[in-house]
Parts: structure tokens; C-alpha cells; sequence
């Protein structure tokens, strides 16, 4: 029985400044995966099994589950380009919280897409792949975006186009930041996430915005991480959902007084993000959300490094 499993990291989405269009994939710098990874394997009779931390927290029968909607997207995706269909059982492995703000949906159905792809020897090029992502995970969110499924597919930092080829395009990242993740235990449903959103803002916020975007990308290429930390702030959705956070502004408060470069909400949320450009600030950081932003024992954190692989084929 031949069985392709694929990996795919956990990832930030927004990154403050770069509200749907920004995203970037995480990497424990203990060595620790984050993320989470589907197998396929060749079967007569299509089956989907579960496990992880968090596998009893998914939706009731194989059929609600989004790897088994990847599962069937993907063979009608093969029947229009008169490919044969698989015969193929997949297993998840759910290591990544429902509802934290750190692409979990995103990293299940990238993790299974690139399995079956892989499987079937790689019918789909990367944009039609990431198309395929980006539509299911607009079924879980209520809108297609791709800041999510994007870095956890590439990998590193990504800035979508709004184009149907190329999806993204991978921008330069600073290897000397440590970014520190840190999940509350709470759940926050993207969808609710979005429709606390104003419907329109005002032409200030809107200048703000793209100029704030211009001028990352700029220092991105230049290698300026003063001026890159600079602008890191969300002008769009913070202010409105930091409400669904507890405790968000003391844990910005804390770690900027520790020196963080930048500190935000993860996606939707409950998840926050610091950056950092010593491994004792991330420290210092890290200690304090383990103690005072975690609410409950689901809640983790981690210390990461931009992961630069994306999602990948792991061995057994």
C-alpha cells in the first residue's frame, strides 16, 4: 500500500499590517512541528480517520469534515481534466486548535490538497492548487482569501495579487526575527471575526493602509528592519477585535516595554503575535502570555523563525 503524507504549518495571517493579503508560515525554533499533516493512502473504498490534540474538537461525521470536502473537490477537479480518479482512505492528524487565529482550516486543507496531488503524481499546477485551497477555505470563513493557505502551502512570507496566477508571490523576511505565538484556549469563529468589521472606512485609514503596505514591502528588499517594524500596525481590524480578546492590551503594553518590534492579533484571533530581534525578548515575552494571556488548558505558546519549507511530503 503505497501512503503519501504532507505536512503543513500553522501560519499568521494579516500579520497586522496586511489585512487578507499578507500572510506568513511559523516554525518552532525548538524544533517542534506546528501544523498540521493528512496521509493518503491507496484504498478501494474511500474512508477518513482522525487523531491530534484537538481531533475531538472537529465537526461530528466523516462527511462535515473539510478534508473529506477536499477529498471530493479534488476527484471532480480530476474528472473535468479526465484524469482518473483516486481510490484512496485519508487520515488527519489535528494538532492545530480550532478557531486560534493560526490558519488551523487552512493548514488541514493545504496538508490534504498537496497529499492528493502529490499522490497522484501532481496533476495541478501550484496556482490551480492554491485556488482549489483558497475556495475551500472561503466555505469555512464566508469569503475566499488566501493569507492563510498561502504561506502554509509556499512557505515564508506571502503577498497575495488578487490575481488567478500567480495566487502569491513569496517577499523576503528577516532570518534574525523570532516571532512568538501565542494562543489563548478561546475560539474565534473568522467568520464572526469579519462581521464585526465596519463595511466601509474612511479614506484616511484607506491612505494609511496602502502606504503602510508600500513601505514594509519596500524594506522587506532593503533589508531595513527598523523601518519594516515600523509600520507593523493594523489600522483595519484591531481595534475592532481586540474586543474578543481578553487581556490584548496588557499584553501589548508588556511586550513593547520589553522591547518587541511589533505586537498584533494572529488572523481573526484569539492567537497573538510579537516580534522580536533577541531570543530574550522573545523569552521575556513568551513567559508573561504563558501567565497572563492563556486562559485555559488548550492555551500554548511558542517561540518561531519563519518557516520557509511550506508545506512539504513527510516520511511515515
Amino acid at each position: 500500500m503505497v501512503t503519501t503524507k504532507a505536512y503543513a504549518p500553522a501560519s499568521i495571517g494579516n500579520v497586522s499590517l496586511g489585512f487578507d493579503i499578507l500572510g506568513a508560515a511559523l516554525a518552532p525554533v525548538d524544533g517542534q512541528n506546528l501544523g498540521d499533516w493528512v496521509a493518503v493512502s491507496d484504498a478501494e473504498q474511500f474512508s477518513l480517520t482522525v487523531d491530534g490534540r484537538f481531533a475531538d474538537r472537529l465537526p461530528p461525521g466523516t462527511e462535515n469534515n473539510i478534508v473529506t470536502k477536499c477529498y471530493d473537490f479534488f476527484q471532480d477537479a480530476l474528472a473535468t481534466k479526465g484524469v482518473a480518479k483516486l481510490k484512496v482512505s485519508m487520515h488527519l492528524h489535528k494538532a492545530l486548535p480550532i478557531g486560534s487565529g493560526l490558519g488551523s482550516s487552512a493548514s488541514s486543507i493545504v496538508a490534504a490538497f498537496y497529499a492528493l496531488n502529490a499522490h497522484a503524481n501532481r496533476p495541478f499546477d501550484k496556482d490551480t492548487l492554491l485556488l482549489m485551497m483558497g475556495e475551500l477555505e472561503g466555505q469555512i470563513s464566508g469569503s475566499v482569501h488566501y493569507d492563510n493557505v498561502a504561506p502554509s502551502y509556499l512557505g515564508g512570507m506571502t503577498l497575495m495579487t488578487g490575481q488567478d496566477a500567480p495566487v502569491a508571490l513569496c517577499l523576503p523576511s528577516f532570518e534574525e526575527w523570532y516571532w512568538v505565538a501565542c494562543y489563548s484556549g478561546l475560539s474565534v469563529s473568522t467568520a464572526a471575526a469579519r462581521r464585526i468589521l465596519p463595511k466601509e472606512f474612511d479614506m484616511q485609514t484607506c491612505l494609511t493602509f496602502g502606504r503602510q503596505i508600500g513601505v514594509f514591502i519596500d524594506a522587506l528588499y532593503r533589508g531595513d528592519k527598523k523601518l519594516a517594524s515600523s509600520v507593523m500596525t493594523d489600522v483595519i481590524a484591531e481595534q475592532h477585535r481586540k474586543s474578543l480578546l481578553p487581556h490584548f492590551d496588557e499584553a501589548r503594553s508588556y511586550a513593547k516595554a520589553q522591547g518587541a518590534l511589533a505586537f498584533g492579533i494572529s488572523g481573526s484571533g484569539p492567537t497573538v503575535f510579537a516580534v522580536a530581534d533577541s531570543l530574550s525578548t522573545a523569552q521575556a515575552v513568551q513567559t508573561w502570555l504563558n501567565e497572563h494571556y492563556i486562559q485555559n488548558e488548550d492555551g500554548f505558546s511558542h517561540i518561531c523563525k519563519i518557516d520557509t519549507a511550506g508545506t512539504r511530503v513527510v516520511s511515515e
